[in-house]
Order: C-alpha cells, then sequence, then structure tokens
C-alpha cells in the first residue's frame, strides 16, 4: 500500500486465475492533491506493456474511471527479498549472486530497451514465490520509470535517498546507469547490513551521496572477499560513464567466475547475517521517505513547499460514488 494506492488479490471470473489488482488514485484536475497525474500512471502502463521477462512483473489487464486507475498484474505472494534472507541461518557469496544475477538479467533487459527503472531498493525486489528451491525475483513498482530517447534531456529529484546517485541529487541529467549506482548500494547492504551512506537524517545522507564517500567497515564485511569489494567499488562511482553496465556485472569475476580459485573464494565467503537482520528490522519500521516532486513535460520539477488547494472536484469526490471502472486493455496483452 503506498499513499496514493492500495494492492489487492483478486480473482478473473473466467479462468479463475489469482492476481494483484493496484488501485491507485488519480487526480481529477491539475495541481489537485489527492492523487497522482494519471499521465504519470499511464506512462508506467505504457512501460509495463513493453515487457516480457521472467525477473520483472507482469501487467495482464487495466481497467480506470475518472478517479481511479487499477492495473491487474501477475500475484507476487513470496514477499520481499531481504526479509527473505533475514530469515535464514547463514547466506554464502554463491547463494547471495544467484538472487543478484536475476536483478542484474531483469535490469539488462530494461537497459537494452531504454528503459531505466529509477526505484530500485529492496522494497521493489520480490519474490515470487518462496517456499521453492530456487525462488525467482520480480522487479516491481515502475511508477518512476522512463523511456530514455536519444537526444531528449531528463532529470529528476526522485527516489529514496539512500538509494539515490549523486546525479539525481546535483538535478544533473539522468541514465540507465543511475539503476547501477543503486545496485551498488543494495549489494553493500546485502553483504555487510550497512548502507553506506545513511545518515542521522535526510539530509545528512543527501550529502553523503553527493561527496561519494564510504568505506568497509573491517567488523562489518570481515567475512567479504576482496572480489566483492571490487564489484561495489566500480558501482560506487560518482561520473555515471564510469560505473559497470548490467552487462558488464553479469561478466564480472564476482558474478562469473574465470577460475576455480576465485569460485572458491566466493562459496567460502559469507554475508553478515547478524547485521543484515539488524538493518531489516530497522528497514521495516522507518517511515519511507521520499523527495517531493512533481511530473511535468520531459523533466521533473520540485513540489511547490506551500500547501495546495483542492480543487472542487476533488472536494465531490470524496463523498460521491465511485465512477464504474472501464476496461482498458491493449490488444497486446495476453
Amino acid at each position: 500500500s503506498g499513499h496514493f494506492g492500495v494492492v489487492k488479490r483478486c480473482r478473473e471470473r473466467s479462468t479463475g486465475t489469482l492476481y494483484a489488482a493496484k488501485f491507485v488514485k488519480t487526480q481529477r484536475c491539475r495541481g489537485s492533491r489527492l492523487g497522482l497525474e494519471r499521465a504519470q500512471v499511464e506512462r508506467e502502463v505504457t512501460i509495463l506493456r513493453q515487457l516480457d521477462h521472467p525477473n520483472i512483473v507482469r501487467l495482464h489487464d487495466l481497467f480506470s474511471s475518472r478517479a481511479e486507475m487499477v492495473l491487474i498484474q501477475e500475484l507476487i505472494s513470496g514477499g520481499e527479498l531481504f526479509d527473505f534472507i533475514a530469515e535464514k541461518e547463514m547466506l554464502s557469496e554463491e547463494e547471495a549472486i544467484e538472487f543478484l544475477g536475476q536483478l542484474l538479467r531483469g535490469v539488462e533487459y530494461l537497459h537494452a530497451r531504454r528503459i531505466a527503472h529509477f526505484d530500485l531498493k529492496p522494497e521493489n525486489i520480490m519474490l515470487q514465490e518462496k517456499n521453492v528451491p530456487k525462488p525467482r525475483i520480480k522487479i516491481i513498482d515502475f511508477g518512476l520509470a522512463q523511456h530514455l530517447e536519444n537526444g531528449v534531456t531528463f532529470k529528476s529529484l526522485c527516489g529514496t535517498p539512500q538509494y539515490i546517485a549523486p546525479e539525481v541529487i546535483n538535478y544533473e541529467p539522468l541514465s540507465s546507469a543511475t539503476d547501477m549506482w543503486s545496485i551498488g548500494v543494495i549489494t553493500y547492504i546485502l553483504l555487510s547490513g550497512l548502507s553506506p551512506f545513511q545518515g542521522e537524517t535526510d539530509a545528512e545522507t543527501l550529502s553523503n551521496v553527493v561527496a561519494g564517500a564510504y568505506e568497509f567497515e573491517e567488523h562489518c564485511f570481515s567475512q567479504t572477499s576482496e572480489m566483492a569489494k571490487d564489484f561495489i567499488q566500480q558501482l560506487l562511482v560518482k561520473e555515471p560513464g564510469d560505473r559497470m553496465t548490467a552487462t558488464e556485472c553479469l561478466v564480472h569475476p564476482w558474478v562469473k567466475p574465470l577460475s576455480r580459485k576465485q569460485a572458491t573464494k566466493r562459496s567460502r565467503s559469507s554475508i553478515n547475517m547478524k547485521n543484515f537482520r539488524k538493518f531489516n528490522a530497522r528497514r521495516k519500521w522507518k517511515v519511507k521517505s521520499v523527495l517531493a516532486l512533481r511530473w511535468g513535460g520531459g523533466t521533473q520539477q520540485r513540489a511547490p513547499l506551500c500547501p495546495q488547494r483542492r480543487c472542487e472536484s476533488d472536494q465531490e469526490e470524496e463523498g460521491s460514488h465511485p465512477a464504474p471502472l472501464l476496461r482498458q486493455r491493449s490488444s497486446s496483452c495476453s
């Protein structure tokens, strides 16, 4: 559930198949504080309709009314990846890489289609099912995703402070490399249970990200292989063009060992489970901090800090009956 929506389990009458219905409230007039801009939700739908990959959530159907859009997506019942890992007694780097590899393959697929997710974080990395021999990763929530066009500069002030890249904070052009920074942060947390840039406040966290200063604290990385550290170091690079791509990550020696010696080192190294469980517990209770933003045109602008006045139609909506939902299904959807 989020500020403007909720997800419910639903069943398709004709087949009996279970799906997840994502109900999103949309603005009924420009400038309203109630709901998301309809164009933002429509962009998410347009992107989801282009995607067909085992590690990315699938859109099945779409219904909409004047004040609401309902995205019918495949049901993902395994919960968050980090919750699943926190329940384990121990996890080797080799086992962690099996999950990370799936994430990288999903991101590689996106980037090959010039689509950037721009909100990669633990909450958006799910498991399709939990109680199976090899759980499958699913990347969800494409609300901030963008189709990047050649010759068009895209800037944004969106995201969760500890996972966003320096170029987001500096309001500089974004690219697929912005996602790779987030994967670097996620990997750092996965191995150590520490967040590389987390400060006492969001402002301090953002300052740490811009500085790009982090270290591998010995008491948290004592069980971590040097290859794993090198993998992170090639992602947490301030200059976007110097970061590894998803494709390069998949052939990095830590992910794809070049020798038996490298494979052995990886299998003997493990993640810091004690710290990881502590981090995951704090994460679950922490109120999400999202930068205020307003969508518009080819870029995103800061939302005004002054309160916005509700428009008349929004006030009418609160006491009115919901409008009937109309099906908006693409012929390419099945």
